[in-house]
């Protein structure tokens, strides 16, 4: 558990902010069928029509804070679109240097020697929508979207949209999108009126003249290099989302099975209503101690909880995930095991 816990700030910041793009694709994917000649209203889900277009094809520079619990750090970014790729650069302004590159699906991280980085589960970065806008969930049965109205960013006019939760089991958002292009310029993770989480532009700059040294490696350190498919393997994800020897009892609705996260002993597996997400850990223990309860960081909840199916099988079921604490906790009691043997090996692609 402590290295799935224990992680760089650095690497908090890049996973946050494209978890948030990433979900912020899926809500353009999830409202584009219903929607025909309204793109020149002024509806919320017009709007978000505009966003994922945003997302991938508007130019700029700048700097953005991003905050989670008492946490805080900020990035500069560059971010072009050229001969049908994405081009994005993200340098660290906090702690120690490092910078993430991108080019289409050729991905490069220069990060401190410290720490720990599972790039299979950071990457596709960027505005990261192409391996995720084919996971349709009717998103408008889970949240309500409306306009609450106008205001500033980082010297940009912009609109702020509300995605509402419709149930006790997952959080609000807020977003604040540019009025010309829509590109996000600042969004708030919520639950009632307390904000968890934030992203904000604090320096932005809309522009299609970005010279090409914006978007080169100046940074030293160790690189590491990794292909991100676009198309998700549907076979693999199928193999990965099965729940071998075990299963949920219950789980909130509009949650289904996505992208699962690699784990050592033992198994996972990854749900998502198309904006917000969590996983499910199931491993043996053994004979170690493992603390249990709750723990909240921004808006990720970590709930851990044992289950002995039977004499000297100790399994550790742990929820992580952007849902409330009582949910996480309700969803980890829920695991019911019924073969512990078929826990215990790695899965294999």
């Amino acid at each position: 558990m402590a290295e799935r816990s224990v992680v760089q700030p650095a690497v908090l910041l890049f996973a946050g902010y494209q978890r948030l793009l990433r979900s912020l694709a899926l809500v353009l994917a999830l409202l584009a069928a219903p929607l025909t000649a309204a793109a020149d209203s002024e509806t919320a889900e017009a709007w978000l029509m505009k966003l994922g277009p945003a997302l991938k094809m508007t130019s700029y520079r700048g700097v953005f804070v991003y905050s989670r619990g008492d946490q805080v750090s900020s990035m500069m970014i560059a971010h072009r679109y050229r001969n049908g790729q994405v081009e994005e650069r993200l340098v660290l302004q906090d702690g120690a240097s490092g910078e993430i590159l991108r080019r289409g699906n050729r991905v490069v991280c220069v990060l401190p020697e410290h720490g720990r980085i599972q790039l299979d589960q950071v990457i596709p970065s960027g505005p990261f929508a192409e391996a995720f806008a084919s996971q349709l969930v009717p998103m408008a049965s889970w949240y309500a979207p409306q306009v609450l109205g106008d205001d500033r960013i980082a010297g940009y006019s912009s609109v702020v949209i509300a995605l509402n939760p419709r149930d006790q089991h997952r959080y609000g958002y807020r977003l604040w999108l540019e009025k010309q292009t829509g590109l996000l310029l600042k969004s708030q993770v919520r639950q009632g009126e307390d904000v968890l989480e934030r992203f904000q532009f604090t320096m932005l700059e809309i522009t299609d003249d970005l010279p090409d040294s914006d978007f080169e490696i100046q940074s030293e350190g160790r690189t590491t290099e990794l292909s991100s498919p676009l198309e998700p393997d549907a076979e693999k994800a199928d193999r990965h989302n099965r729940m071998a020897g075990w299963s949920l009892g219950w789980r909130p609705a509009g949650f289904v099975p996505s992208a699962s996260p690699r784990t050592g002993r033992g198994q996972a597996v990854a749900f998502s209503d198309g904006v917000a997400a969590f996983s499910v850990f199931v491993e043996p223990v053994g004979d170690l101690a493992m603390p249990t309860g709750v723990s909240r960081i921004g808006a990720t909840s970590v709930y851990m909880h044992h289950v002995t199916d039977n004499p000297g099988a100790n399994l550790l079921v742990t929820v992580v995930g952007e849902i409330p604490p009582a949910t996480a906790m309700k969803v980890a009691e829920s695991v019911i095991v019924a073969d512990s043997d078929a826990l215990t090996g790695a899965r294999r692609d």
